[in-house]
């Protein structure tokens, strides 16, 4: 008996002792890195602006949403998806004032949706989950462009699939210009001095097709070890003048990028997700949650070359849910060869906008959303829901709180924001309009903004996390927009 006890006992030891070892191993290679692999062999596409034609007062723009192949890298096939082409799509650029119909037409072989992310404008043509478009249909939304200068984007949106479409390929940028803007003596020519940077992470298989697996341990969900900009693989930009504007956009399903050059030299954060800040922040590192843009002008002297890279990001998290969730990983980018000559550009102007700021006294109310595993407030998302009710075109405060020990991004849409003050001051990063917020463990980020200002007390807007495995989880929440005094009395659907 004794004997037989002690064989357990050593049985079960050895399974403990086993468990711990396979947690140290997994802990130990749950890093990822590219740092010394790459030759900068490709040269960085540059997605192409689409064209447009107008028709019956309005620029009506064409976007196809179809599968191809792709060389994610080079020499090896993967099967991708992509608008107007295998793998991501054009860039629409637009004017504030401009009517514009955006003509989307689905050949994909099951439904998705196109979501025009930090985009002002109509809930019917918002691009949520109540917007699908089925294989073979087209869908044709349009409406006014009534927002300052910016850098926004594009991307699917179909409930619980959203990771999938968007890592299959489907996105693109979407450039707000405006007249203030144009006349500023900033990088302004796309392609040239002004570049647009896609970045994602993806996980191939050994034959270059899409891993879509997920590792064993995952907060996030899928994160990638092979690092793609505008779709190019171990990229280089050749640039010809002293001063270069990088759109960055994260559009990875969950990595957090921490981005800045390996010399550390200083760069000119000149906006954030909503438009220019009031004047430009000199910084040597920006980091960006998934669905955050920032738009940096960086110098260069002629004949160098410097790389731009991630450095570990700062989650906030504990050191064993934060390894798992990227927090030290590290990846090289783009390197950057400045030719001999250079072509002389102006300095950063010292003032770049004039901001109305929204005041928190003027707020007729305060909202506060608790993020937890993968729900808001409790609640998975029930597209027969409405959760919120606002009233058209009002100041309001949303407290956004982090109750779990994971990473979480917080995106509202319609609307831009500004994050308020904690007492500690905000980093220069949080200090323009947003439309996307990382949102630490632990913490409370306070937001004010300003509802949509086009009534729609029927089809909702939506507010979620932006780590797409969470939203697709059931991590969003609906919102609907009412008239004066009326939200308090408009029924909330459950």
């Amino acid at each position: 008996m004794k004997r037989a006890l002690l064989a357990v006992l050593a049985a079960a030891a050895l399974v403990v002792v086993g468990i711990a070892g396979g947690g140290a191993v997994l802990y130990a290679r749950a890093d990822t890195s590219n740092l010394g692999t790459l030759e900068f062999e490709n040269e960085l596409e540059i997605l192409p602006l689409l064209a447009s034609r107008e028709e019956h007062g309005r620029l009506v723009f064409d976007l196809e949403l179809r599968t191809g192949r792709s060389e994610l890298v080079p020499g090896k096939q993967a099967e991708t998806w992509g608008a107007n082409g295998s793998y991501l799509g054009p860039t629409l650029r637009v004017e504030h004032g401009d009517r514009i119909e955006v003509r989307v037409r689905n050949e994909l072989p099951e439904q998705t949706t196109i979501h025009w992310h930090g985009m002002h404008l109509p809930a019917v043509a918002d691009g949520g989950p109540h917007q699908a478009i089925g294989p073979g249909e087209t869908w044709r939304p349009g409406w006014q462009i009534d927002q300052p200068a910016a850098t926004l984007w594009y991307h699917p949106h179909p409930h619980g699939e959203t990771a999938d479409h968007v890592y299959r390929g489907i996105a693109g940028m979407f450039i707000v210009d405006d007249p203030r803007a144009d006349a500023l003596p900033l990088p302004d020519t796309y392609g040239v001095d002004d570049i647009p940077l896609i970045i994602q992470d993806k996980r191939l298989n050994d034959d270059g097709s899409l891993d879509l697996s997920e590792r064993i341990i995952s907060p996030t969900g899928r994160l990638g070890d092979t690092i793609l900009v505008n779709g190019t693989y171990d990229p280089y930009l050749r640039v010809q003048h002293e001063r270069i504007r990088l759109r960055l956009l994260n559009a990875s399903d969950a990595r957090v990028y921490n981005v800045g050059f390996v010399d550390g030299r200083e760069f000119d954060l000149i906006a954030t997700d909503g438009g220019l800040l009031e004047t430009p922040e000199p910084l040597s590192r920006i980091q960006l949650s998934p669905g955050e843009r920032a738009e940096i002008v960086a110098a260069f002297d002629e004949g160098e070359e410097v790389v731009l890279r991630s450095f570990e990001p700062d989650l906030g998290t504990n050191f064993l849910e934060g390894r798992f969730a990227g927090g030290d990983d590290r990846f090289d980018l783009l390197q950057i060869h400045a030719a001999p000559i250079l072509a002389p550009s102006p300095e950063v102007p010292a003032r770049l906008s004039e901001h109305e700021y929204l005041r928190e006294e003027d707020a007729v109310r305060t909202r506060r959303f608790e993020l937890d595993g993968t729900s808001i407030d409790g609640k998975d998302l029930d597209v027969g829901r409405i959760d919120e009710v606002v009233e058209v075109d009002s100041t309001e405060i949303w407290e956004v709180h982090n109750a779990s020990g994971t990473p979480h991004s917080f995106h509202p849409h319609g609307v831009s924001f500004r994050v308020l003050e904690d007492g500690e001051g905000l980093p220069a990063e949080l200090s323009g309009w947003k439309d996307t917020v990382y949102v630490p463990p632990g913490e409370t980020v306070r937001l004010v903004l300003r509802s949509p200002d086009r009534l729609d007390p029927t089809v909702p807007f939506m507010y979620h996390c932006h780590v797409l495995q969470h939203e697709d989880r059931g991590m969003m929440g609906q919102f609907v927009v009412v008239e004066p005094g009326d939200a308090d009395h408009a029924p909330v659907r459950n």
